[in-house]
């Protein structure tokens, strides 16, 4: 698979909301997509050697490569139209220090943005953009 993969816990609220922020800011579709929960999704994180069944992180696989936690979210906003690229500055701040940050808002997310009971369906605008 070329195209960089988006993978995300699909019954989450603020997860799904981050997914349409992602398309409406990737007009040339640069990114596929595809739920944690899904077969493809244990599959992939199998193939990268990911291996967590409490997974509270968005994944991005990019050239054979997997991120996780903060490097994903910012290895993605690189990728954005408009100034969210700016973001990656964030980089340069230490792994364990962005982590801190994100591990936090992952650890409250169902709390705070609730939690769907089945994984959210894109519209078929947009669905060949997700994978199986």
């Amino acid at each position: 698979m070329d195209k960089p993969i988006i993978l995300f816990d699909g019954v989450c609220n603020f997860c799904s909301s981050s997914v349409q922020f992602v398309i409406k800011r990737d007009p040339k579709g640069i990114f596929s997509f595809c739920q944690l929960q899904s077969s493809k999704g244990k599959e992939l994180l199998s193939q990268h050697g990911i291996i967590d069944n409490n997974l509270t992180s968005v994944i991005l696989i990019q050239n054979s490569k997997a991120y996780k936690k903060s490097s994903a979210a910012l290895q993605v906003a690189r990728q954005l139209n408009k100034a969210w690229p700016l973001l990656a500055i964030f980089l340069f701040v230490p792994p364990f220090i962005r982590d801190r940050v994100y591990d936090f808002i992952g650890n409250h997310r169902y709390k705070w943005f609730g939690k769907k009971q089945a994984c959210w369906i894109p519209d078929k605008n947009i669905s060949s953009r997700f994978l199986d």
